[in-house]
Formats: structure tokens, C-alpha cells, sequence
């Protein structure tokens, strides 16, 4: 294991563990940001892992799953908040 992996896999499962609050809350993100730090996040897992970095790219898909689960919980928000 490359020490950038666990100084990276520390930092993400950190960053999941943090979201867990706002997954439970009602208060969620604006989607195009949940949306956006989504997707890159996506984008960095198989990068990880194409540079050997297992444990980072699992803990980097956590972080990621977190954030499209935000993006998720404010669509369906919005969804079904009553038209003005």
C-alpha cells in the first residue's frame, strides 16, 4: 500500500462520515452542486484505482455515493415541493 493511499482513503472516509448529518437532515445542498461534486468524485475512483490506489478509490466511491445520494434527496425535494 502506497502511503497517498491511506492519506487519501483517511481523508474520504473522513468527508463520508461528515455528509452523514446532511443525508438525515431535511436541509440538503443545491442540486447542481451535489450534481457536480458527484460526478467528479465519480471521475476520481477508477482513477485511483488505475494508479494502484484500491483502498482510496472504494473510500473515494463512499464520498461520491454520499453526495448522489444528496443530489437525490434535493430532486425529490424539489419534485414534490408544491408549485407558487
Amino acid at each position: 500500500m502506497h502511503w497517498q493511499d491511506i492519506i487519501f482513503s483517511i481523508g474520504s472516509w473522513i468527508f463520508a462520515i461528515a455528509l452523514i448529518p446532511s443525508i438525515l437532515s431535511k436541509d440538503k445542498p443545491a442540486l447542481s452542486s451535489s450534481l457536480l461534486t458527484a460526478s467528479l468524485l465519480t471521475v476520481y475512483v477508477p482513477t485511483y484505482a488505475s494508479l494502484g490506489l484500491t483502498v482510496s478509490a472504494i473510500s473515494g466511491g463512499s464520498v461520491a455515493l454520499a453526495w448522489w445520494i444528496l443530489a437525490y434527496q434535493k430532486w425529490q425535494s424539489n419534485k414534490n415541493r408544491p408549485k407558487p
